[in-house]
């Protein structure tokens, strides 16, 4: 599970390698994982710079945040459970817009 911030609110301790990879749309992807363990922190879109979403198991405080949208539900096991109460994408929704 994620939690999207404002990029500039976001402060990370420790260093983080990051994995770049294409997204169905062609935007490219940036993932920070821990260079030690491997455990994923972050990922955040070229086109969406202005948001960073950390897992939310990384977080100080994980209950931070709770989930307000499910996504790649197109992608999921056929076990997997949805909350009811969520809204649901098949892929990655439209970029929220920025505000100002």
């Amino acid at each position: 599970m994620n939690v999207t911030f404002p990029s500039e609110k976001v402060q990370i301790e420790g260093p983080l390698h990051d994995y770049v990879s294409k997204a169905d749309s062609g935007n490219l992807t940036h993932r920070g994982f821990c260079p030690t363990c491997g455990t994923p922190v972050t990922t955040q879109s070229e086109a969406r710079p202005h948001f960073l979403a950390v897992r939310a198991g990384t977080l100080d405080d994980p209950e931070i945040g709770e989930p307000d949208l499910t996504i790649w539900i197109s992608s999921a096991p056929s076990w997997a459970c949805f909350a009811e109460n969520l809204p649901q994408e098949a892929k990655q929704p439209p970029p929220p817009a920025r505000k100002a």
